[in-house]
């Protein structure tokens, strides 16, 4: 299985393998937000693509492509090429810098970063099919209300995640009594039983119970009756290959000179690409 990569601009932005770590789950006492497995998976069931350069952006409000401005730091090289506004609404429009290429009846969804929030701003989701299509897509952004927001240096604005989509359609929700699946009925009693038993014991202030603070039956993968042998598909750590290093594309013929921002800018020059 290939993730091709193909830059479509000079030095694109890093792509890197999801990484587990918030600011906000760290904030928790002992990093309780850590020992909820499903967090720490959906943060690295994919790859980062990261800033290039820290920059701010501030929506008046306006309908029109000019409500929003633009002020990249004093290290931020072509950004016209990035970050422009585009859709109006609203709308940031990022440029990913490169063109992916997946195998066939596999698409790509671009999203945010999961569980990474920004105040004034959301991320819109998509999904691509990047089996076929020939040009970039575009990683895009919405205010929620009138504001400044800021992207730090390496911090993610787009996250890639490969997706058998076709696959989906092959589902069909189907409602059953839990009884009619002896076999997950017990085991969701011999849970309940457990679980009713634990939360006892810390109420009660049990010292035994209060050491292990948490059960770890999922984050093990274990059974809760312990008698069930472990599934052997259970993950518990995502490791996703690293891009290596790509060779640079080929410079245009007539290349523009870049534009020098002075404080706050609005769109970026004219011949910037087009987003799709």
């Amino acid at each position: 299985m290939r993730l091709e990569c193909f830059p479509v601009r000079p030095n694109p932005p890093q792509i890197v393998p999801g990484r587990p770590d918030r600011d906000w789950m760290d904030s928790f006492a002992a990093r309780h937000p850590y020992r909820c497995l499903p967090l720490s998976m959906a943060n690295t069931t994919g790859w980062d693509i990261l800033c290039p350069f820290g920059f701010e952006i501030e929506w008046n409000g306006g309908l029109d492509a000019e409500s929003i401005r633009f002020k990249p730091d004093a290290d931020a090289t072509l950004f016209e090429h990035f970050a422009v506004s585009h859709f109006t609404h609203g709308v940031v429009t990022f440029h990913v810098g490169w063109l992916f290429r997946t195998p066939p009846g596999w698409a790509l969804r671009a999203s945010g970063a999961p569980n990474r929030f920004k105040h004034g701003i959301a991320p819109l989701e998509g999904l691509v099919e990047t089996d076929w299509l020939p040009y970039p897509f575009t990683m895009n952004w919405r205010f929620t209300a009138p504001g400044r927001v800021r992207f730090e240096k390496d911090e993610p604005f787009c996250f890639i995640q490969p997706v058998e989509h076709r696959k989906v359609e092959a589902f069909e929700p189907v409602g059953l009594p839990l009884e009619a699946d002896s076999d997950l009925a017990k085991q969701y009693e011999a849970w309940k039983d457990v679980r009713s038993e634990f939360n006892n014991r810390m109420a009660a202030g049990d010292p035994e119970a209060v050491k292990q603070a948490w059960q770890r039956y999922y984050f093990r993968g274990e059974y809760p009756d312990q008698a069930t042998t472990r599934p052997d598909n259970h993950v518990n750590k995502r490791r996703l290959a690293p891009l290596p290093d790509t060779p640079r594309p080929a410079p245009k013929p007539q290349a523009a000179a870049a534009v020098q921002f002075q404080g706050w800018s609005t769109t970026g020059s004219a011949d910037k690409p087009k987003p799709d």
